[in-house]
C-alpha cells in the first residue's frame, strides 16, 4: 500500500466543481451520496440517472432538447440520447463564465512567437474559417484533415468543421507520408490544411515535400490550405489556398449545424503497428459529455483556470485538451521539442503562462526525476494546483518525485484511458487522496472491473480490465465497417457484451486501481503473471539505463519459458558482466526471483509509436521468428530502425538452435 501523500482539504466539497454538483444532486433530483464510491457506484447503475443529470447541470445547448437518455443499453450497440440534436463547437465556444476579452487560447513553440486568441476572437476566427469551409463546398459529413500541429489554427480548423457537421481528422506534422495516407485514404478527405514545416528545439523541419507526397495520394482532395508556420513570407504551394484566405473576413454569421447526438465529430486512430490503424470514429454528445464530466468533476476545471497538457495533434490527449474552454478554462498549447534548451522548459512555460493544471507523460516526469531536476527551482510554480500523468502508468517514486520537487500543495492526478473512449476511465477526483502509485478511482459513469481468469470480478488481485456498462463516449464506431465487425472484434471478441481495454489493473478495497501494463505483453512465469511497468520502474531507476523493453517467450511445452530484457545505456557504456549482474539484484530485490532475465541485451534504441508508446509485441513476434514488415508497420514508429536489432538477435538464436 502506498504512503499517502496529499489529502483533501476540509472545505473541499464547498470549493470543488464536484461539490457543487453534489449540492445540484441533492437539490435537483433529491440524491444524497456520503463519499465518493456511494456517488460512483450510482453512476455506474443508474446510467439514466447520472448521464442526464451530467447534460442537465452543465446546461447542455441542444437544438432538439432529449426525450430519452439510453434507448439500448447494451454493447455494442448502447443508444444514447436518440432524438436529440446538439453541436459540440456550439458548446465549447459558449465558454460559460468568461468575458468576450478574456484570453482562452495561449499558444506557445519553437517556429514563431506566442499566439493569444480572447474568447471574442476565437469565436471570430471560428467564424470566418467556416465560411471559408462553406465557400470551398464542405457541408455535414464532409471530411476535413488537419497536417499541422499544436497550434491555434488546428484548433480553429476543429471548431469550425464540427460547426458545419463536418468530420475533422488531425495527424501531427512529424509523421511521416506513408503514417498519414495509411489513415486519410481510408476516410477520404476532401479538404487538407497542411503546414510547410515547423521547428523542433533549434532545427527547422521541412514538410512540403510530405505534404506534395500526401497530396498527390490522396485522390479524394477537392482543396489544399497552407498555413505558412515555418516561413510566413513564403509562398503557396501551387493550387492551394493560404490559411489568410480561408480565414479571409466575411459578413456570415457563425452558425452551428445541429447534428445527432451519435454524429461523427472527428476520427482518430490506433497506433497502427500491426496492419493499417483503426479509424475510431467519435461522436459530438458523446465526447461533449464525457469531457465536460472529466474536465469539471475530475480535474475541476473551471474559467479560473489555465489548463496545459503536453501532446501533439497526433494523440488522443490534444483531443481531451481543447475541450478546456467547454468548462471555461483556457487552454495552454504548446508546440515542439519537451527538452529544449533542457527538461525544465516546459516548467518555465508553466510558471509564464500562469498555468494552473499541468498535464503531461510519465516519461517526461521521469526523465525530469533522472535528470535531477527540481522544478520549483527553476519556475514559480505557485499557481500550480494539479498535475496530471498519463501515457504510461507512473510509478510510485514518480509520484514522490512530484511532491518533493514540484509541490506538495497540489494534486497529482495519474489517469489511463484511451485513443479507444478519448479520455480517461481511471484517474483522480478532487474527494480522494493521493497514494504514491497509485490510481485514486474509477471514474463517474465508467463501470471498470479486474475480471479474473475465471470471469469474475477481482478485488485485489490482476485481471482484464473490463468495462461492464456502456459510456456515451466509446465508439460511434469504425469508419468502413457497415456492420460492426471490425469494432466488435476489437473489444468484444473476448468476453461478449463485455469491454476488454488490454490492460492489466489491480483495483483495491478502496477502489484504487494500479494498471501493470499491456495484458498482451504480459509476462507469465511458471503461472505467474507479471506486468511490464513495475520492471521498466526497475530497470529504468539505474542511473546507467535510459530506456528498457522485456518480452517474454512461451515454452510451447508449457516450461517457464525465457524473459530477455533489452536496456539502452547512457553514452559510452557497454553492457557487461557486472553491469547484467547489477539489474538482475536490483530486479531479484525490488520485486523477485520471478522476475529476472534469462538474458539481458545491450540496444540503441526501444522500438516506440508515434506517440511514444513502447512496442513489447512486436519485438516478441520479431523474436519467434515473423518477419519484420510482417511484425510492425514501419510507419507507425518514431524509430523504425530500431527494430533492426531484434531481426538480428532473431537470426542469431535461429542458427543457434539449429540442430548439427
Amino acid at each position: 500500500m502506498g504512503d499517502m501523500l496529499w489529502a483533501p482539504p476540509a472545505d473541499v466539497r464547498e470549493r470543488s466543481r464536484i461539490g457543487a454538483y453534489l449540492r445540484w444532486l441533492r437539490e435537483h433530483r433529491g440524491l444524497d451520496f456520503a463519499d465518493y464510491d456511494a456517488l460512483w457506484r450510482w453512476s455506474t447503475t443508474d446510467l439514466d440517472g447520472f448521464w442526464r443529470s451530467v447534460w442537465d447541470h452543465f446546461e447542455v445547448i441542444a437544438h432538439t432538447p432529449p426525450t430519452a437518455t439510453l434507448a439500448e443499453r447494451r454493447m455494442p450497440g448502447a443508444r444514447w440520447f436518440p432524438d436529440a440534436t446538439l453541436n459540440y463547437a456550439e458548446n465549447v465556444l459558449r465558454m460559460p463564465g468568461r468575458a468576450d476579452d478574456d484570453h482562452v487560447v495561449i499558444s506557445h513553440g519553437q517556429t514563431r512567437p506566442p499566439v493569444t486568441l480572447t474568447a471574442g476572437e476565437l469565436r471570430e476566427q471560428v467564424r470566418r474559417v467556416s465560411a471559408g469551409l462553406r465557400q470551398l463546398g464542405v457541408t455535414a459529413g464532409d471530411r476535413v484533415a488537419a497536417y499541422a500541429p499544436n497550434i491555434a489554427e488546428t484548433y480553429v480548423l476543429l471548431l469550425a468543421s464540427a460547426s458545419l457537421g463536418a468530420i475533422f481528422s488531425s495527424c501531427a506534422p512529424e509523421f511521416g507520408t506513408r503514417s498519414v495516407t495509411d489513415r486519410w485514404l481510408q476516410i477520404e478527405p476532401t479538404v487538407l490544411v497542411a503546414v510547410d514545416g515547423y521547428r523542433y528545439g533549434d532545427k527547422p523541419v521541412d514538410r512540403r515535400a510530405e505534404v506534395a507526397a500526401i497530396r498527390a495520394a490522396l485522390p479524394s482532395l477537392r482543396h489544399t490550405v497552407s498555413i505558412g508556420y515555418l516561413d510566413p513570407t513564403g509562398s503557396v504551394p501551387e493550387g492551394a489556398l493560404g490559411w489568410a484566405e480561408l480565414a479571409a473576413p466575411t459578413d456570415e454569421p457563425l452558425t452551428f449545424t445541429p447534428v445527432p447526438f451519435d454524429h461523427p465529430l472527428y476520427v482518430l486512430y490506433s497506433s497502427g503497428t500491426t496492419g493499417l490503424p483503426k479509424p475510431i470514429v467519435h461522436g459530438h454528445g458523446g465526447i461533449l459529455l464525457e469531457h465536460l464530466k472529466m474536465l469539471a468533476l475530475h480535474h475541476d476545471l473551471g474559467p479560473a483556470d489555465r489548463f496545459f497538457w503536453f501532446t501533439t495533434t497526433g494523440w488522443m490527449m490534444w483531443n481531451f485538451l481543447v475541450s478546456g474552454p467547454a468548462v471555461g478554462a483556457t487552454i495552454v498549447l504548446f508546440d515542439g521539442n519537451p527538452g529544449h534548451p533542457d527538461l525544465g522548459g516546459l516548467w518555465r512555460l508553466a510558471a509564464e503562462t500562469g498555468t494552473t493544471y499541468f498535464g503531461t507523460s510519465a516519461p517526461y516526469l521521469l526523465a525530469c526525476r533522472k535528470a535531477g531536476l527540481v522544478p520549483r527551482d527553476v519556475a514559480d510554480l505557485s499557481a500550480l494546483r494539479g498535475v496530471g500523468s498519463t501515457g504510461a502508468p507512473l510509478p510510485a517514486e514518480g509520484f514522490r518525485w512530484v511532491y518533493e520537487t514540484v509541490g506538495d500543495h497540489l494534486q497529482l492526478q495519474s489517469l489511463s484511458g484511451g485513443t479507444d473512449v478519448c479520455t480517461g476511465f481511471v484517474g483522480g477526483v478532487p474527494l480522494l487522496p493521493v497514494y504514491a502509485g497509485e490510481i485514486a478511482c474509477r471514474a463517474l459513469g465508467a463501470k471498470v472491473e479486474a475480471r479474473s481468469a475465471d470471469g469474475t470480478p477481482a478485488i485485489g488481485e490482476l485481471g482484464e480490465l473490463v468495462i461492464t456498462e456502456p459510456m456515451p463516449s466509446m465508439p460511434v464506431g469504425f469508419w468502413n465497417d457497415p456492420d460492426g465487425t471490425r469494432y466488435a472484434e476489437a473489444y468484444f471478441d473476448v468476453y461478449p457484451g463485455v469491454w476488454r481495454h488490454g490492460d492489466w489493473i489491480t483495483i483495491n478495497e478502496r477502489g484504487g486501481c494500479v494498471i501493470t501494463g499491456r495484458s498482451d505483453a504480459t509476462l507469465n512465469r511458471g503461472g505467474v503473471r507479471l506486468g511490464t511497468a513495475e520492471f521498466y520502474s526497475v530497470v529504468e531507476g539505474l542511473d546507467e539505463v535510459l530506456d528498457s523493453v522485456v518480452v517474454h517467450l512461451e515454452d510451447d511445452e508449457g516450461g517457464a519459458g525465457e524473459l530477455l530484457l533489452f536496456v539502452v545505456l547512457a553514452e559510452g557504456l557497454e553492457l557487461d558482466d557486472p553491469m547484467r549482474a547489477k539489474i538482475c539484484r536490483e530486479l531479484r530485490t525490488a520485486l523477485s526471483p520471478r522476475h529476472v532475465p534469462d538474458e539481458i541485451h545491450q540496444v540503441r534504441s526501444v522500438p516506440r509509436t508515434l506517440s511514444a508508446k513502447k512496442l513489447e509485441v512486436p519485438v516478441k513476434k520479431i523474436l519467434t521468428g515473423t518477419p519484420v514488415d510482417q511484425a510492425a508497420a514501419k510507419g507507425a514508429l518514431a524509430n523504425p530502425e530500431s527494430l533492426t536489432a531484434f531481426a538480428a538477435l532473431a537470426q542469431r538464436r535461429a542458427t543457434d538452435n539449429t540442430p548439427a
